[in-house]
């Protein structure tokens, strides 16, 4: 796998960089957001790791210069901004996954398998149907009446796992398993503003969702008829 690394710190760009070059990846290691931004359209790599605070272009930048053009790459952000907006806006922006500053170099390890197996699985091909809104897997879209929106690859997973369940509460545990997998739980947060991103896409008052329910407790469910 190749693996673009932006990151202003040497000694933490250059111990990343040691450590995943040691699983077999190979890395471009950028030192602020404009080389990031080079390396990213000279190579394309399978995988992104952000530092946000960067000169030239923070992270958030190059993220959504990233997403303007390509939303199935992972991202992934590795940051010592540790607010709840900071993970907020990173997800808002496209982001797989925030790991947050300082982590170990096993969790990081395990963090980029996991976000690099969930990429590996193709999507369903099936068209899917969610209340007013047709679901297409391969296309990561959604499109109603002729307008059509864009997905992530989770979303989709989201999605379709709740069309798949209609009718019955999801549990949060098995949100987190089936589309993130298990060998990782994000934090709750992360869930929330995920549904909380879908939400704004396909319902038709974000505010009074009938589309995805929250059921206190326990879950999601998506009430549509079978």
């Amino acid at each position: 796998m190749t693996i673009l690394l932006a990151e202003d710190d040497p000694v933490t760009r250059d111990a990343v960089a040691e450590l995943l070059e040691g699983e077999g990846h190979t890395v471009y290691a950028a030192k602020d957001g404009r080389e990031a931004l080079d390396f990213w359209s000279a190579h394309r790599p399978g995988l992104v790791l952000l530092d946000i605070m960067m000169p030239h272009a923070s992270g958030y930048e190059v993220c959504r210069s990233i997403r303007r053009e390509d939303r199935r790459t992972p991202v992934m952000f590795l940051s010592a901004k540790s607010e709840e907006v900071d993970v907020v806006l990173g997800l808002e922006l496209g982001a797989d996954d925030f790991l947050r500053k300082p982590f170990g170099k096993h969790e990081l390890l395990a963090r980029v398998r996991a976000v690099l197996r969930r990429h590996e699985e193709a999507p369903a091909s099936d068209t899917i149907a969610f209340g007013p809104w047709e679901i297409l897997p391969k296309r990561l879209l959604a499109r109603k009446a002729g307008s059509e929106i864009e997905l992530s690859v989770r979303e989709v997973k989201v999605l379709s796992l709740l069309a798949k369940r209609r009718g019955e509460v999801v549990s949060r545990d098995e949100l987190l398993n089936e589309c993130w997998g298990l060998e990782y739980y994000p934090e709750s947060r992360t869930l929330d503003q995920h549904v909380l991103n879908l939400r704004k896409k396909i319902e038709a008052d974000p505010s009074r969702p009938m589309l995805i329910e929250t059921v206190r407790g326990a879950g999601y469910r998506f009430p549509g008829p079978g």
